[in-house]
């Protein structure tokens, strides 16, 4: 944060935003002529002003009137119409570019492993690709190019002005430096403060976010006064942050005003006593296209220091974005490894991982999956069972042994292939807001409407979903809210079939479910898992009755391993755990 404070403006960061204009060269280039011709136009009119003032009306010379009043005429028609193609364009190329930044984003973030998504908060990541993209197209639209005009101007204006009388422009020139500080002070304050909004605004949407997704918890224990009282304060910093955003511009801005209207009034009391004492009759025009000068000299000024505002709050969005951007997350895609359909031989050599670097989770276990085996894994909360589902996903690196399918270490697979033979269905299923069929292939236009209905058959699904309103079209709304818990689990169920997975995971997949959707559930376990190697991490009796084999953990380790009958044999650990929670849902 401070390092960024220092800076006043990036031009590193600066160049990197604006190489992302490069695939629309010839719109940049026309915006940026476009602000030259408007630069043109507006320095012309004052000065056609002063001829018509001091050589036509003064001289009553009604041919020049008709002719530079026609000229003017010209100028002004020619503003309005670069001044349109500048303000369409230039939002144009703002909007292509933050398009292009935003897929760029999107692309990268889904790419990232969970331990990213882990650390960070989803209202923060959501800011980033929307709020803050916003303001990075502010910076070709209402910054950059606005204040390259601007400062056009200010170069030909007090050019004209020395051209047209140089004591009069030094004059003016004298009051020049008070505001030029000025403005300096104040890009530095606006620096700061807009640092600090951009931070109150993901701290507030992350807030928003997050109670909003869990408000069943937030009313079921009472915590709205809490929460809104939590609120109050975070909106309160939000506000704070904008406040001082606001003083600064209350501070700045009737400076500005005064300073130029010292100039305004110093050029016409000099301009004045030149009249009054004959030294120079014919300076009325002159005065009055000074005026108008002053005007275009300073003007610029108070609006480069509000645009200013505008391009560091998008430098500042951009610096945060491109952060992301440069965000060394991914795991590493080298594999070479291409297969459509894998046998499902899984092997854990002496596997060692941890999601933070001091606290290992797995200590050095080691198993086997016969291709076409159903295994059970049991044990406590925080055993690790979990965590193998996710190695074996690649969703996060081990910190050391191997882990194999067929024979191969996963890291030599490519992840979609890896992936594309993997199905899972967790306890927590997550559906899009969209139909069921959507939710079920995921928009892959391989799988048709009438595959889906013939898996779901299979399974035993298809009549509950006929049950739906408008069937596999019926619309399960934001996370599936329309379904019951049990219900989003059938589709999971449906969604993993419909892939035909080499190897399919059912992590907790039939827990929290009431009786017949249980019944439904167990169908649907049975006939996927049918000839494909399976994993399964349940509570239930009967799915781990039925496994080939069963893996018992305890604190990251494999403490005992065998069939259901072999492990009530021995009497140990599996044992404990069978009386404790699975011999009360036998007698039930």
């Amino acid at each position: 944060m401070d390092k960024e404070t220092g800076k006043a403006f990036d031009y590193k960061l600066f160049k990197r935003l604006i190489a992302q204009t490069r695939p629309y060269r010839l719109t940049f280039y026309g915006v940026a002529l476009a602000a030259i011709l408007l630069t043109f136009f507006a320095v012309l009119t004052p000065y056609i002003l002063r001829i018509i003032i001091d050589d036509a009306i003064n001289k009553r010379d009604m041919d020049a009137l008709f002719w530079f009043s026609l000229a003017m005429l010209g100028v002004l028609f020619g503003q309005v119409i670069f001044q349109l193609l500048f303000n369409y364009f230039a939002n144009w190329l703002g909007e292509s570019v933050i398009k292009d930044i935003r897929i760029l984003l999107f692309k990268r973030m889904m790419g990232f492993r969970m331990k990213y998504f882990d650390n960070s908060s989803i209202g923060l990541l959501v800011t980033r690709a929307v709020a803050d993209m916003q303001r990075i197209g502010e910076i070709f639209s209402q910054g950059f190019f606005m204040i390259v005009s601007d400062l056009l101007k200010m170069v030909a204006a007090a050019s004209i002005m020395l051209f047209m009388n140089w004591k009069l422009a030094l004059m003016v020139f004298a009051i020049l430096p008070i505001i030029l500080y000025a403005t300096r002070l104040f890009q530095k304050a606006m620096k700061v403060a807009f640092i600090e909004v951009r931070a109150q605004v993901s701290n507030l949407n992350s807030f928003v976010q997050e109670r909003l997704t869990g408000m069943k918890i937030v009313q079921l224990f009472t915590r709205e006064k809490i929460e809104s009282e939590k609120f109050r304060g975070i909106n309160e910093k939000h506000q704070n942050a904008w406040l001082k955003t606001v003083w600064y511009n209350s501070f700045f801005f009737p400076v500005a005003e005064i300073v130029t209207s010292i100039a305004v009034g110093l050029v016409v009391w000099y301009g004045g006593l030149q009249n009054i004492a004959n030294i120079n009759v014919d300076i009325a025009g002159t005065i009055f296209a000074f005026i108008l000068y002053i005007e275009m000299l300073f003007r610029p000024l108070r609006q480069i220091a509000d645009k200013f505002n505008t391009l560091q709050m998008g430098m500042v969005a951009a610096n945060r974005v491109f952060k992301i951007l440069d965000t060394d997350s991914r795991i590493e895609d080298n594999g070479t490894q291409e297969k459509q359909h894998v046998s499902g031989h899984i092997q854990f050599e002496n596997v060692r991982f941890g999601y933070l670097e001091d606290e290992e989770v797995l200590h050095g276990i080691s198993f086997e999956v016969q291709a076409g085996e159903t295994v059970a894994i049991v044990g406590a909360t925080g055993a690790g069972k979990s965590t193998i589902i996710n190695l074996l996903n690649r969703f996060y690196e081990i910190n050391s042994g191997t882990i194999k399918v067929d024979g191969i270490e996963i890291k030599d697979y490519t992840l979609s292939s890896l992936r594309k033979n993997i199905a899972i269905v967790l306890q927590d299923v997550f559906l899009f807001a969209d139909t069921i069929a959507n939710n079920i292939t995921l928009k892959d236009t391989d799988i048709s409407v009438a595959t889906i209905e013939e898996a779901a058959k299979r399974i035993g699904v298809h009549e509950f979903i006929n049950t739906l309103p408008g069937g596999y079209t019926y619309n399960v709304k934001e996370r599936g809210t329309m379904l019951s818990s049990g219900q989003r689990q059938l589709i999971a169920f449906l969604r993993a079939f419909v892939t035909n997975p080499s190897i399919l995971i059912l992590d907790e997949a039939t827990s929290s479910v009431d009786t017949y959707t249980e019944k439904l559930i167990q169908k649907a376990t049975d006939k996927i898992t049918e000839g494909r190697t399976s994993i399964i991490i349940a509570h239930r009796l009967a799915t781990i009755k039925k496994a080939d084999k069963i893996i018992v953990m305890d604190s990251g380790q494999i403490v005992e391993t065998g069939t259901h009958k072999e492990l009530l044999k021995k009497g140990g650990y599996y044992s404990n755990l069978y009386e404790a929670q699975f011999l009360a849902q036998e007698v039930a």
